[in-house]
């Protein structure tokens, strides 16, 4: 348990930009990865970079391989200790990812069922609704954007809600009462069924 809090506290840091370089390597990286993708075959960005991971590679085993053989040091093999790095994955790991990956299937199936099988007339009209926002969305972006969208967004929305969260939370509780004003008013309008008439 303490190791995922840790895993969450090492994603925030990067997200809130504590660390500027590792935050810079992240975010740079990622970037760049999706415009590749964005732009090119995800074939040809992983063949490119393949091809740079392997120069840099090979370039730094012949540079350590030529300054052994000069120096005569018997220093070895420059990622000794990667390559015995053990990548093999437990059991047990392997079945509670299994376990978690289910669970969130059969959550997500459950959830979609109810929906397009009409248990609940206002969630179904709230789905549809959702799903038509999301055709004019995919009529202006296409999903590559909206990934790259999404990234900046993580990298920039909650740095700049850390920096002026007071004013913030005063428009965010304004626009809050005036939605919940519409939504009452909407509800009152509509002839839902299972509502009661008011006398």
């Amino acid at each position: 348990m303490d190791s995922q809090k840790d895993k969450l506290y090492s994603v925030l840091d990067l997200i809130y930009w504590r660390d500027l370089k590792k935050s810079g390597v992240v975010f740079g990286s990622v970037f760049v990865l999706l415009l590749s993708l964005a732009l090119f075959s995800v074939l040809s960005v992983v063949a490119y970079l393949s091809l740079v991971t392997l120069t840099i590679t090979l370039s730094f085993r012949l540079y350590k391989n030529v300054m052994s053989a000069v120096q005569k040091t018997g220093e070895g093999h420059p990622y000794k200790q990667y390559l015995e790095l053990d990548l093999s994955i437990s059991d047990s790991k392997v079945h509670e990812i299994a376990d978690l990956v289910t669970k969130h299937f059969v959550c997500f199936t459950t959830e979609m069922r109810r929906l397009f099988l009409v248990e609940d007339m206002v969630d179904s009209l709230k789905f549809a609704l959702f799903l038509w926002v999301l055709t004019y969305i995919g009529a202006w972006f296409n999903g590559m954007t909206l990934i790259i969208i999404g990234l900046v967004a993580i990298f920039t929305l909650p740095k700049v809600y850390d920096a002026n969260k007071v004013k913030i939370d005063e428009h965010l509780e304004l626009a809050r009462t005036k939605i919940k004003a519409i939504c009452k008013q909407v509800q009152e309008k509509l002839p839902l069924p299972g509502k009661k008439k008011s006398e």
